[in-house]
């Protein structure tokens, strides 16, 4: 079982193999805080959970020139994240947690996708050319995310974020997966109610894993 992964016997229903995978490097920020909600709730409702913190991990967000050229060699390709492979293999849930930084998620997390979803993980080509998605085995997907930025603000810039989630991460799961998306927008205007709220806004949304 990886490092940060815990289990109990769920209270209710069939335990859910959950991946969370959290970028932020502050613990005592706003994502701080929700990772330990998200944590909280996933244990309390009897999930298997594998807490993926990029920053405590020190995970490696470069794909290198070798990592490049390997890119397409599937033997090859997964040299150096092989692990977190494994762990997304594993998960039949991924819950996202990581705060909007110029309209894009933190380095860390964009090169962990740029990194661990090659192919012959999050896709596969057939022999007719064409990519195929391969991780069907995910049948949730849920982001928690926060902007400085106003929601219109966002809108104008399109959003990329809730895109990459909702449309390219989409892609790559089950057809029928469930997909939620959850921003707070104007995360620096907004009072320490409104976060609270959030939160547990948030928490009764894990709750229905």
């Amino acid at each position: 079982m990886p490092a940060g992964r815990s289990a109990r016997q769920p209270r209710s229903g069939r335990a859910v193999r959950v991946l969370l995978i959290s970028a932020h490097p502050l613990e005592s920020s706003l994502h701080g805080r929700l990772r330990q909600t998200i944590l909280e709730v996933l244990s309390q409702r009897g999930h298997e959970v594998d807490d993926c913190d990029l920053y405590r991990e020190n995970f490696d967000p470069v794909l290198d020139a070798t990592s490049r050229e390997n890119y397409f060699d599937t033997a090859q390709n997964t040299i150096g994240v092989a692990s977190y492979v494994e762990r997304l293999f594993a998960a039949e849930a991924v819950i996202l947690c990581f705060p909007v930084w110029c309209f894009g998620p933190p380095a860390i997390l964009k090169g962990f996708l740029d990194r661990v979803l090659v192919p012959g993980v999050s896709f596969r080509l057939g022999s007719d050319g064409r990519m195929h998605p391969n991780l069907r085995h995910i049948r949730k997907l849920i982001a928690v995310t926060s902007y400085g930025r106003s929601r219109l603000e966002a809108f104008w810039m399109g959003d990329p974020p809730r895109k990459m989630i909702t449309r390219y991460l989409r892609w790559f799961i089950a057809p029928d997966a469930a997909v939620s998306y959850v921003p707070l927008y104007g995360l620096h205007r907004s009072a320490k109610e409104d976060q609270s709220a959030f939160i547990q806004r948030v928490a009764a949304l894990i709750r229905k894993v």
